[in-house]
């Protein structure tokens, strides 16, 4: 029996195969193709319409990046809104926070949220905690008419087509930004800076947030099975400064166990390198 490799393109002529055990789950939902492969190294892992989402062994990576950050320059968030993140692994990492009181998750696509709980329990355990509530609605309509709720938005969206396209946009960020409290955080996934397509979306992503929040600053982070391993992610916020505002010894004080994010390493993810400067600088 021949080999089974699952094969991602990042580029027309670059792709990252993967051997897998085989295929548990295959759906064309109202929205995408649900997929859930078992692979020898990666362990299970989920895509949808062909590209990558996560796997269950570098998962954290991504998840603790996007959650931790904002919560150690802020820990007296109470209320926090979630954009996509229909795996779980957002909620998963906000529910070690006790002072937190609600999180609302906004996911277009109930089925994925259905075939993670099935497949991806161990991201999706996120959604047993009570505080969680799901709604499934365009998370652009949802934001729409809000203002001055959130402390934290997380925008855990997919890349910048289909589905996720709308929540690449000015008007977005805009909505994001009323919604907001005056402490608030707004934290979204930023795409690659490597490869031509995603440096382009990472780009214009970080050109509308800029022109809609006083603060606006990118992050990065190693995550071996996302386009070239280089992923950024966006801080931005009405005032606090993602270093110069971040409560160091309070949050290593609460206790949070993670594998991958440390204080040391928030400073630290900061500091990019010069091409991603100069790509930022140019927008």
């Amino acid at each position: 029996m021949d080999d089974l490799w699952f094969s991602e393109y990042d580029t027309p002529s670059v792709r990252f195969p993967i051997k897998v055990k085989r295929q548990l789950h295959s759906e064309k939902s109202d929205y995408q193709e649900i997929s859930v492969y078992e692979s020898e190294e990666f362990g299970r892992f989920l895509t949808l319409d062909g590209v990558m989402m996560l796997t269950e062994k570098d998962e954290f990576i991504y998840h603790e990046m996007i959650t931790h950050p904002a919560m150690a320059v802020c820990p007296g968030i109470r209320r926090v809104l979630v954009i996509g993140a229909g795996d779980g692994g957002v909620v998963r990492e906000l529910s070690a926070y006790r002072g937190i009181e609600s999180i609302d998750v906004v996911e277009i696509d109930g089925r994925v949220i259905d075939v993670c709980r099935e497949y991806l329990p161990q991201t999706a355990c996120g959604f047993d905690d009570p505080r969680v509530k799901i709604h499934i609605q365009d998370g652009i309509r949802f934001i729409r008419h809000l203002e001055n709720v959130y402390d934290l938005i997380i925008v855990d969206s997919t890349d910048p087509f289909g589905p996720g396209e709308v929540l690449f946009t000015k008007e977005f960020y805009g909505n994001c930004y009323q919604a907001l409290t005056e402490q608030g955080i707004l934290i979204n996934q930023h795409e690659s800076p490597f490869y031509e397509e995603d440096a382009r979306a990472m780009q214009s992503a970080h050109h509308c947030i800029s022109q809609v929040f006083p603060v606006s600053e990118v992050y990065q982070a190693h995550i071996p099975t996302y386009p070239s391993g280089h992923w950024l992610f966006g801080f931005a916020s009405k005032g606090l400064h993602p270093v110069g505002d971040l409560k160091e010894e309070e949050w290593n004080r609460s206790g949070i166990r993670t594998r991958y994010y440390n204080t040391d390493l928030h400073r630290g993810a900061f500091c990019l390198p010069n091409y991603v400067k100069e790509m930022l600088a140019d927008e």
